[in-house]
């Protein structure tokens, strides 16, 4: 099966043709030899199938990012039988300094001119024509958002597989490596000064004299005072649309689930199955993974699309610029907002996302510290606490609440990377170069395949995958009372110390503690534990309400516990994900120790001022 890389920049839409290209057909996976993850598809064409690779994108091969590095390894390894330089119509000259680097190291290769639509709009004409001349390899001009030019591609890359074009590419003769940074410098200015000549010949820029769309939204959107303005309330309508939209399915998700819990469990009577194993199944197994399921969905179902929808559009590097003078200043790198960004959909996939940034410092400062944001598994649980004891009924007070909660975190993590990078990690903040892509029509089409797909149904599985076993060993615990006592109950009182200390009892610590393998865990383990081993009385949030307020529970202890599910420990999932990408025991713990610490103190903090002035 002929392989096939896409190499280009970020930005120029090579995911997009990549999507284009393999359709559903696609993965995301180690390559052998490779330790970074790199999306593979297939494609068929013409009765044969090609195998697709999307390297990451870089904007050189000279200098020396992990991105960068990845990307030239895996074409100097010779694998590829074709290499599509993927480039971009609008700013063709510096999208050409990465092909012509990538011609330097394979003949076989493909030049694919995108966003031509963009391109046009802008009043920009390529000629591709004379662009294939130049180069000496073949050049396609496409939109691969509209599938348009995909055809004629895949047949240039049929012909360059099967040898029946003669390749010449015209390089530059000074190769990719320099044996120190001077010579590195000097590699990299010839391919700036080719790329400027070709641009100059092949591009014509036709004048509209209005200012484009992009620059006029940068305009308010970058404003060091709007776009602070602008980002707030984007956050507040996207918690108020999760919040009021989230409730009602919910309740009708675990209805249904009941309903069913009920033909279970008359199933097993009528079969005869035994008691302890009815319940072990039904209350244990099925009513914890029907919980989380219920809890999470809904508004997993509502966050993830609006929040792609961002990502979509090319507002959340806006995002990054904003806070990078923020982090800067805690003696970080701006692209940790970026990961901040990922932590929100998930924390394992923030601290995997952090390989985007360079300095080894400052990328280990971002996977400490990206706990510091809650996950979506955490949302649910916060939502309901604040409905609860803050919002009295109205989602648009809620969404106010939880987006002060989210500030809250994003200031934390400030403070934790400053701390970070005062102590274990002293250093001086890097500079980096971020790109602002052109604001463009969310496909929203897309969007929701991806969302639910990729994001939504991904979390949720891995979520039932913990929950299941969890809710077995969780009923046990409510079950087995060797002393009397059960198990569950007993841990709860031994917690009741420490947790008065911080503002909460034992039986939500023990719900903290037992929902470490995911934080969609703890609130199900919470009405587990209070209603002695079985959530099938809890059908809806207001039952789950009165099962809290029949406990004795006070908005001091909903305030005590909204801060400390903000701040505590990862899940596995997300210590385990720090561990392979810091291949460290001491880093894995301190990510599991430093936002605990913060939790604990303003916990306690919290509970002494409202114990001072009650």
């Amino acid at each position: 099966m002929p392989l096939i890389a896409l190499a280009g920049n970020p930005n120029v839409g090579k995911s997009t043709l990549f999507n284009a290209l393999t359709g559903m057909n696609q993965h995301t996976g180690n390559w052998p030899g490779k330790t970074v993850e790199l999306a593979q598809g297939h494609c068929r064409y013409k009765g044969a199938e090609y195998q697709i690779v999307d390297l990451p994108g870089a904007y050189s091969l000279v200098s020396r990012s992990p991105e960068e590095t990845v990307a030239e390894e895996f074409l100097i390894d010779g694998t590829a039988d074709c290499t599509i330089a993927v480039c971009d119509a609008t700013c063709l000259e510096r999208s050409l300094i990465l092909a012509l680097q990538v011609m330097e190291l394979t003949e076989r290769v493909v030049v694919c001119v995108n966003l031509m639509d963009e391109a046009e709009r802008a009043g920009i004409r390529v000629d591709g024509a004379a662009l294939e001349r130049q180069l000496g390899v073949p050049v396609v001009a496409a939109c691969a958002l509209q599938e348009n030019g995909t055809d004629a591609l895949m047949e240039r890359v049929r012909e360059v597989c099967d040898g029946f074009l003669p390749l010449q590419p015209h390089r530059c003769g000074c190769g990719i490596r320099g044996k120190n940074d001077e010579a590195s410098d000097a590699i990299a200015a010839r391919f700036v000064l080719r790329a400027q000549e070709l641009a100059a010949q092949c591009v014509r820029r036709e004048e509209s004299g209005q200012t484009p769309l992009t620059e006029r939204l940068d305009r308010v959107l970058l404003h060091r005072f709007s776009g602070y303005g602008v980002m707030l309330l984007l956050l507040l309508g996207v918690f108020w649309l999760t919040i009021e939209g989230a409730n009602y399915p919910s309740i009708g998700l675990q209805w249904c689930f009941d309903r069913l819990g009920d033909l279970l469990r008359s199933g097993a009577v009528s079969l005869g199955l035994p008691v302890p194993l009815t319940g072990a199944l039904l209350d244990g197994v099925y009513a914890t993974a029907a919980r989380v399921v219920a809890v999470m969905l809904p508004p997993m179902a509502i966050f993830f699309p609006l929040f792609t929808l961002l990502e979509d559009f090319g507002y959340l590097p806006r995002v990054a610029f904003l806070m990078d003078h923020r982090f800067r200043r805690a003696g970080a790198c701006g692209k940790q907002s970026l990961t901040l960004c990922m932590g929100l959909g998930c924390n394992a996939a923030g601290v995997t996302g952090c390989r985007i940034i360079d300095s080894r410092r400052e990328r280990l400062i971002a996977v400490l510290t990206n706990a510091f944001v809650p996950c979506n598994g955490r949302f649910p649980a916060l939502i309901f606490l604040i409905s609860l004891s803050f919002s009295h009924g109205s989602a648009l007070l809620g969404a106010g609440v939880l987006t002060l909660c989210l500030l809250l975190s994003v200031g934390m993590t400030l403070a934790a990377s400053k701390l970070l990078s005062r102590t274990a990690l002293r250093g001086e903040p890097s500079s980096f170069v971020l790109e602002m892509p052109p604001y463009r029509r969310p496909r929203i089409g897309q969007v929701l395949v991806r969302s639910v797909r990729d994001r939504t149904l991904f979390v949720l599985g891995r979520a039932v995958a913990v929950a299941a076993p969890a809710g077995l060993v969780i009923w046990l615990l409510a079950n087995l009372a060797p002393r009397g006592t059960p198990l569950l109950q007993s841990a709860a009182a031994f917690l009741d110390a420490p947790g008065s200390v911080l503002g909460m009892n034992g039986a939500i610590l023990l719900a903290f503690i037992l929902g470490s393998p995911a934080n969609e865990l703890v609130l199900p383990v919470l009405m587990m534990i209070l209603t002695s081993g079985s959530l099938f009385a809890a059908e809806s949030t207001a039952a789950m309400s009165r099962i809290l307020l029949t406990a004795g529970w006070t908005w001091r202890e909903s305030l005590c516990t909204i801060v400390f599910f903000l701040f505590h420990w990862p899940c596995t999932t997300t210590l385990l994900t720090a561990y392979r990408e810091t291949k460290s025991k001491k880093w894995t713990l301190l990510a599991a120790v430093l936002p605990t610490a913060f939790g604990c103190v303003l916990c306690a903090a919290v509970n002494l001022i409202l114990h001072l002035f009650p």
